[in-house]
């Protein structure tokens, strides 16, 4: 998991300094393609869940309990 200051660090190091991706993944000991990630978000992203997880037992009588309460 990567700090904000690792974060901004990368990215200053990219952008304003100029230093090229494949240098800043050998000197942050980051991947090439994290690099990049990195550069397209201003800010550390965070976790997102894609999708509402299915509820696996009540699923079926969510419904019922609704009316119910």
């Amino acid at each position: 998991m990567f700090t904000v200051e690792l974060y901004a660090a990368i990215r200053r190091a990219v952008i304003a300094d100029w230093l090229s991706r494949r240098e800043a993944a050998k000197r942050f000991g980051v991947h090439r393609n994290t690099i990049t990630k990195m550069l397209q978000y201003s800010i550390l992203p965070g976790y997102r869940r894609r999708e509402r997880p299915a509820l696996k037992k009540l699923g079926p009588y969510m419904a019922w309990i609704d009316n119910i309460m």
